[in-house]
């Protein structure tokens, strides 16, 4: 019989590599902590990648290499911390999906799907991910996606009014791509939307309705 630590294993597994997407902590100039509901969903050997949108400190950071083997941190318009030498950008592969990593501050104006657009198509990849605006987004844009995680601890934002608490997580496999984005909901409950892309040499959307069986075992498999 199989004991729950290799069933576990044997669960995330079947989700394909596992991406972890946050930013903008701001700790503790703007917020206090990481909330506890996300807290417990964020423990080690559950992710292989960790992408951050910048805005952290050292304490943070080594608890995000805890958490995963690669990790990826830009730095952000408020990284003031000279020991942490993070870049503007970087460039990572996960199955067939070729993703850069920027904080956003760069795209003027901030939030500009044309800015994105222009930026991704200089960098060559497949999917951006950008935050600075502690809002979360998702949009599919002419066959690529354009990922904003928010603040995971809804940190104050003078460009967003009230921020959400959010994260992304991203399991990929091959050419498959599920994005899953959770909030902290007003009663402290997590909520978790989905959605999904296969990347073909047409660059097709292929994208599916929510199935909420995956996204109730992706959620159980965290919290396991």
């Amino acid at each position: 019989m199989l004991r729950l630590s290799d069933r576990r294993k044997i669960i995330m597994a079947s989700f394909g590599e596992l991406v972890l997407v946050l930013g903008d902590l701001h700790i503790p100039e703007r917020a206090h902590a990481i909330p506890e509901s996300f807290k417990r969903m964020l423990v080690p050997n559950k992710m292989k990648h960790i992408l951050c949108t910048g805005n952290i400190s050292r304490e943070q950071y080594n608890d995000l290499c805890q958490l995963a083997p690669s990790v990826h941190v830009v730095r952000g318009d408020f990284d003031n911390d000279e020991s942490l030498q993070f870049p503007e950008s970087s460039i990572l592969q996960v199955g067939q999906f070729r993703i850069g990593l920027i904080h956003g501050h760069q795209l003027l104006p901030y939030g500009s799907q044309d800015a994105k657009a222009r930026l991704r198509r200089t960098m060559n990849v497949d999917i951006l991910v950008s935050g600075h605006t502690h809002q979360n987004e998702v949009v599919l844009d002419d066959g690529h996606y354009f990922i904003n995680p928010g603040s995971i601890t809804g940190a104050y934002s003078s460009l967003t009014l009230d921020p959400v608490p959010s994260f992304i997580l991203l399991a990929i496999q091959d050419t498959k791509l599920v994005c899953y984005v959770y909030e902290l909901g007003s009663g402290g409950e997590v909520e978790v939307s989905k959605t999904e892309f296969t990347k073909a040499a047409s660059q097709r959307d292929d994208g599916t309705a929510p199935s909420s069986n995956n996204q109730s075992s992706l959620m159980q498999s965290l919290l396991a």
